[in-house]
């Protein structure tokens, strides 16, 4: 079947016979356009590649180079495919010629061809001479779409001591990857870091229309008219150009999408149809594209139309009531039953008055948008209908009318049927996810009392309290872990090494104004230590002791992996006299340590920015000379206590880190309560980054024969992969 022709004006039959006969003329060459970026003297793969290998041996300057490089080479050839293609489009558009119906057919279809002939001599005159050397493949594709290179530059910038650019390219990474739980730390860390600003956690890869979009809304919102119509109008400005370069994107090889290539064999006529639907299909996927946000699942809805809702109102209140109608007249193009809108231009008009109001049209490229839009989805709709070839259509202002009747009453049928499906298939889940849980709890409830009790491999260490005793599972509480001078000098590094609101960025009392809270983690009195600003053997000791808690975790819950440290604290709560009288708060609220605790839903979600990779937890108390403290468990209501402990000096608490464990620590109503807070994971992905620092130090101080101290000397700094913002103390 032929394509519907291109609608051209006609010419004088003669000329048109002589044309006919003519060979192409030989298209435009653009190739040295001065607008265009210059193609890179390596491809994108093979800079990419060098990048990797570069960060492999640890080289993080070549890694900067080569991945910055890649970014670049991407764009440089990627703009030179749109820019070619945009100008063989206009260079080769003349007279529409064969739309003269007195034409015979074979020379209508030979004018068309001519046409394509012309467009495809010139699109061939402009790409570099080794099209395919230029060419990205799938997967390397996906890898740009990531942002993987600015993972690997964040390292490398981390590397080489420049904290604002690592600041930008990990900022770059987590907007398109909001789940990546080490960014997130990362980005905490920077924070935290000296000489980073905020105004360094920017998106590299922003997209200008979406950009300008947000601020149009952040000055619509704040009521600020005037700027919320300079940046609603650059963004549609930006918009046009982003999709002008998508929809020339589209214009690709064929993809075969499941089909052998050797075995296809449809004839030209059919061909021509497969290739064009597909590539129609794409150009209006580009409104999802465009209204896509990097990390986001679902695309903004009804992006190009609300930007004249915006602007109507901004207008309206800016007193510009001429483009209020102009931007109300051009929203209706899509929703001509908005009833609100119509509204609205009925207020406009009749301020303005009609005979100034009525000659005001809607804007005249979107006009001509949504006619080309139209004539596309009629297209695909017709190709839908009749050859089965898909097509889902990203807009929701699309008349009825434009879908064939017959598809219209398929895809009511369809909607129908998959949602009577969803529903049945929803409730069957339910049932099959409680049935389930409820057989996951039994069995997991068993496994861990069985699993439980093994030896402790220390001696003078005894378990005093085991699941059963203290109402759940994955518990048990262990007397004699360190002696009474253990815990002395423990507690003097404490308050010699600790500062305020160590790991919640100084705040003093960051759980309850009538605490103040001190800590000091292993490296840091490790670093200390090597100083001479604390016994270097207290830090030693408390090196030793969050290895022994570790070691006795492994052995009694009989883990068949070793655990990782995920963070270890020393900390000290003490109460402040003047602010008891009354208190009705905790010390810790009730929480959970691996999971969002809700208590009201009886549930605990597992999801960032939990740390859901934390598996064990531990405590080990440091004194027991203090009122109140008492560490607790709870059911997941966060109310009905279901275990208490009191802390005593060498006494540990060890724990599972799930949802099984919601626990707290109440109030401590005069003097101080201390003790080492350990958090381990059975992943060593998420081991701490500090604690590789603090094992390295301790070989370092530590030779052969003990005492034997080595030469201060910086450490290495490492990227900040599960450095953690606030921690859950107890």
């Amino acid at each position: 079947m032929a394509l519907p022709a291109l609608l051209l004006p006609p010419l004088v039959l003669l000329v048109l016979l002589a044309r006919a006969t003519m060979p192409p003329e030989p298209g435009p060459a653009p190739a040295s356009a001065p607008a265009d970026l210059p193609l890179p003297a390596q491809p994108p793969d093979a800079l990419f590649a060098a990048g990797a290998e570069a960060y492999a041996r640890g080289d993080w300057p070549s890694v900067v180079l080569q991945m910055e490089r890649a970014l670049r080479a991407r764009a440089a050839v990627r703009s030179r495919l749109v820019r070619c293609r945009l100008r063989c489009a206009n260079a080769t558009a003349g007279p529409a010629e064969g739309a003269d119906p007195q034409l015979e057919p074979v020379l209508r279809d030979l004018l068309f061809f001519r046409g394509l002939l012309r467009r495809a001599a010139c699109l061939r005159g402009c790409g570099p001479a080794a099209p395919s050397r230029y060419r990205v493949g799938d997967e390397l594709d996906r890898e740009f779409s990531k942002r993987s290179p600015y993972n690997y530059l964040q390292v490398a910038y981390f590397k080489m001591n420049r904290p604002a650019q690592a600041a930008a390219a990990a900022h770059t990474f987590f907007v398109a990857n909001p789940g990546h739980q080490e960014m997130r730390q990362n980005l905490e860390y920077y924070q935290a870091m000296a000489g980073v600003r905020e105004d360094d956690f920017t998106d590299l890869e922003a997209k200008p229309h979406l950009s300008e979009f947000r601020l149009g809304v952040r000055f619509y919102t704040e009521e600020q008219p005037a700027a919320a119509i300079l940046h609603l109008e650059k963004a549609l400005e930006e918009y046009f150009v982003a999709d002008a370069e998508c929809r020339a994107l589209c214009e690709g090889p064929y993809d075969y999408e499941g089909y052998n290539y050797l075995e296809y064999n449809a004839d030209l006529f059919q061909a021509i149809t497969d290739h064009y639907m597909q590539v129609l299909s794409c150009k209006q996927g580009c409104v999802t594209e465009l209204a896509s946000q990097p990390g986001r699942e679902k695309p903004l809805e009804d992006f190009l139309p609300s930007h004249f809702n915006y602007l109507q109102f901004a207008y309206y209140n800016n007193g510009n009531y001429e483009k209020a109608i102009e931007c109300a007249k051009t929203y209706l193009l899509f929703f001509p039953s908005d009833e609100v809108m119509n509204q609205n231009l009925a207020y406009y008009t009749a301020v303005l008055g009609e005979n100034l109001a009525g000659p005001i049209q809607p804007r005249e490229e979107i006009q001509a948008y949504r006619q080309r839009s139209l004539m596309e989805k009629e297209l695909l709709f017709f190709s839908y209908d009749i050859f089965g070839i898909p097509f889902v259509d990203p807009d929701t202002w699309t008349p009825e009318e434009v879908i064939p009747k017959r598809l219209r009453e398929k895809q009511k049928v369809e909607r129908e049927t998959a949602a009577r499906i969803s529903e049945e298939i929803g409730n069957l889940m339910k049932e099959i996810e409680t049935l389930v849980e409820e057989k996951a709890k039994e069995s997991a409830d068993m496994s861990k009392f069985i699993r439980e009790g093994g030896p402790l491999v220390y001696e003078g260490a005894s378990v005093t309290m085991n699941s059963k005793t203290l109402n759940g599972s994955q518990r048990v509480v262990v007397d004699g872990v360190l002696s009474a001078e253990e815990c002395r000098e423990l507690q003097r590094l404490t308050n010699a090494a600790a500062s305020a609101g160590d790991g919640y960025r100084g705040k003093t009392s960051p759980h309850t104004p009538s605490e103040t809270f001190y800590g000091v983690t292993v490296l840091k009195a490790l670093k200390l230590g090597q100083e001479g600003k604390v016994p270097l053997q207290s830090a030693y000791l408390y090196y030793n002791v969050t290895e022994k808690v570790r070691h006795m975790m492994e052995s009694y819950f009989r883990l068949e992996v070793p655990l990782h440290f995920s963070y270890s604290h020393l900390v000290c709560r003490t109460a402040i006299d003047e602010k008891q009288e009354g208190r009705s708060d905790n010390s810790h609220e009730v929480h959970v340590d691996n999971c969002i605790l809700n208590a009201e839903a009886l549930e605990c979600v597992k999801e960032p920015p939990a740390y859901t990779f934390r598996d064990y937890s531990a405590i080990l108390y440091l004194n027991g000379d203090f009122e109140g403290g008492a560490f607790y468990f709870t059911e997941l209501d966060a109310k009905t206590e279901t275990a208490e402990v009191q802390p005593q000096c060498g006494r540990a608490v060890g724990f599972s880190s799930g949802s099984e464990n919601p626990h707290g620590v109440k109030a401590v109503t005069k003097g101080q309560r201390c003790a080492i807070a350990l958090w381990f994971t059975l992943d060593p992905r998420h081991s701490e980054r500090e604690r590789v620092q603090a094992d390295d130090l301790v070989k370092m101080l530590f030779s052969a024969e003990e005492g034997d101290l080595l030469p201060e000397t910086e450490l290495e700094q490492e990227p900040p992969a599960a450095i953690a913002g606030e921690k859950d103390e107890l």
